[in-house]
């Protein structure tokens, strides 16, 4: 289930956003401990989520890895809410670095967009913030300047390009929805995903018995589009074939920008 980000008091999280860091690290309350920070507080909590998702995600489990008591968590942030818009706006950082257009538009957007799935399968705990609403914070907003700045870079014209960005967000974060629940699915089932197809695809055969002559399409997609093991080779794990889907459909993307230039 999603978690609708902006719920919390929209003053106080836009202006935690964007305050200052340095000044922000420095709002410090005196006491017999080292004192807290915003900073200190989300960086805590983003290790929580890591850990444990959103579901083990509360002011109580930031709190005691930090050390502290829930109370003193609210001297630095209003509540739960207004800590995820900061949560996600900061993880976001680690895909900030911009990149300015050098002429290879496939190869930035292509960059860019492997470096954003796997950074949403480092932190499976974003997905789980829906996207229907952004933070509007300055990490995440860098995100989109980067690819913004590439495909204006490539001579795109403006009316399709809105469009176009959002398709690339969506084909990405949907890429990486899909693996990071395959692992998600192999972990807490203790089956992985190519003994669930095996043990599925044999009982498919006895209960639907006629299932080749009634979806002959599906079958044939799923027989030319199966890894094959001729040769020696091995066949590839369910993951790598969601891997491998990911780089076709990327490309199709991108030859679909390309035709629109």
């Amino acid at each position: 289930m999603s978690v609708i980000a902006g719920q919390g008091d929209a003053v106080a999280s836009m202006t935690l956003l964007w305050a200052d860091p340095d000044g922000r690290a420095a709002r410090t309350v005196p006491g017999p401990k080292p004192a807290l920070s915003v900073d200190a507080i989300v960086a805590a909590a983003i290790a929580v989520a890591d850990a444990h998702s959103m579901e083990g995600l509360s002011m109580r489990a930031v709190a005691e890895r930090l050390g502290r008591t829930s109370m003193a968590l609210y001297t630095y942030v209003p509540g739960k809410a207004e800590l995820l818009d900061l949560m996600y706006d900061r993880v976001h950082a680690e895909l900030a670095a911009g990149r300015a257009p050098d002429g290879d538009w496939r190869a930035a957007v292509t960059s860019w967009a492997t470096d954003l799935r796997a950074f949403y399968l480092r932190h499976p705990w974003v997905l789980q913030v829906s996207y229907a609403r952004p933070v509007l914070g300055p990490h995440e907003q860098a995100v989109l300047e980067s690819l913004a700045g590439v495909l204006y870079g490539a001579g795109l014209p403006s009316r399709p390009l809105r469009a176009i960005v959002s398709s690339l967000f969506h084909f990405v974060r949907g890429s990486a929805q899909t693996a990071a629940e395959s692992r998600r699915a192999a972990a807490a089932t203790g089956v992985s995903d190519e003994e669930w197809w095996a043990g599925r695809s044999a009982l498919l055969k006895e209960v639907a018995p006629d299932f080749a002559e009634r979806f002959p399409m599906s079958v044939r997609l799923a027989s030319e589009a199966a890894p094959s093991s001729r040769d020696g080779d091995v066949a590839p794990s369910w993951e790598q074939q969601v891997d491998d889907t990911f780089a076709v459909g990327l490309g199709v993307l991108l030859d679909g920008i390309a035709a629109a230039r």
